[in-house]
């Protein structure tokens, strides 16, 4: 099952009994945070849980997968995540 932004707001107004419209605004904010920080080119770091990164990958050549054609991927910047070790040993413990 996939954790959804609907589910987290569910979650957030069940556990901290606000109203749907707080919830939602907390974490529409908390998000808009994150986006404009990542925009502005700096990492999101969330102690316990990990690190939001952007990087820039450079022109390359590439394959279009339909037609077997080569082509050429522009320049862009990508997010990256990185779990904490915290974060990944609670993963791990029930493997």
């Amino acid at each position: 099952m996939t954790l959804t932004k609907a589910s987290i707001i569910e979650e957030v107004q069940n556990q901290l009994r606000f109203s749907k419209k707080e919830a939602t605004d907390l974490i529409e904010s908390l998000l808009e945070i994150m986006k404009r920080t990542l925009t502005g080119g700096e990492d999101v770091l969330i102690s316990g849980f990990g690190k939001f990164c952007v990087k820039s990958k450079k022109e390359r050549r590439g394959r279009n997968p339909a037609t077997g054609d080569d082509m050429l991927l522009s320049p862009r910047q990508v997010v990256t995540f990185k779990c904490s070790g915290k974060l990944r040993e609670r993963i791990n413990e029930g493997s």
